[in-house]
């Protein structure tokens, strides 16, 4: 039986490459309102609330039916922002989905709430899943991470892990992506906002490793996932044409 949890998606209007993406609405509805729906497919999703700084994103989301909640701007990345949200939630579990993964696979969520309750010693845990064949391992801007015989996560890296010295090839421990998803249990939410940044982190600029830095486990859930984010309008445009295609 999966245990409930409550799904919170951290939506910004800024975006560096894609200013406004959460509320692009060619498909009909806005960007963040399909991850809304999909998120709350999950048979761990207790409720499913927005986290956000603008009121842009706020009057769009409450026109579908989100419940939002108001942070403040100035959090320096995802992590800091759900911790914001979190204190005002009766929950156990928090899970933290991207406000720009409109195709999210439901099962995968509930993949990684089974992974936190399955490592009690472990306050966050995520997702990982094989490379298709048509991705680049090598690719920086593709997270991977390798894991222990336990389930835990031993690193995250933009670079390749781990390397195949020999080129041992499908023998060798296969590369595993990481997928930008994490549940935390509420009251280490409140602790890692006061856990110094890192040198690891500040280095691969991957904020999971602060959480492994200090000392933290983190459980990995290993599932297939076909779905990637929206970083560029092109990215965009592809999912339109997908959407239409499903009508």
């Amino acid at each position: 039986m999966t245990v409930p949890a409550t799904i919170v998606i951290p939506a910004r209007y800024e975006s560096q490459r894609f200013p406004g993406k959460v509320l692009a609405d060619r498909t009909g509805k806005p960007l963040i309102q399909h991850v809304w729906e999909r998120a709350g497919q999950a048979a761990s999703a207790r409720r499913v609330v927005i986290a956000t700084d603008d009121e842009r994103i706020r009057v769009a989301a409450e026109a579908f039916g989100a419940v939002v909640i108001m942070t403040r701007r100035d959090h320096p990345n995802g992590t800091s922002r759900i911790a914001e949200a979190a204190a005002h939630l009766d929950t156990d579990l928090v899970v933290n989905v991207q406000g720009d993964e409109p195709e999210i696979e439901p099962k995968l969520i509930d993949l990684a709430v089974d992974a936190i309750v399955g490592h009690g010693d472990c306050p966050v845990s995520t997702v990982a899943s094989p490379f298709d064949p048509e991705e680049d391992p090598a690719d920086p801007n593709v997270v991977k991470v390798v894991v222990d015989a336990r389930g835990r996560a031993l690193y995250f890296s933009r670079a390749l892990i781990p390397h195949d010295r020999d080129g041992a090839g499908a023998a060798a421990a296969c590369p595993l992506k990481h997928l930008g998803l994490y549940v935390y249990r509420r009251p280490f939410l409140s602790t890692y906002v006061r856990l110094a940044p890192t040198p690891l982190e500040t280095t691969e600029r991957l904020e999971q490793l602060r959480v492994l830095e200090h000392g933290f486990g983190i459980a990995v859930a290993i599932g297939n996932a076909s779905y990637t984010g929206i970083d560029t309008p092109e990215q965009y445009d592809a999912f339109v044409a997908r959407s239409a295609g499903t009508t």
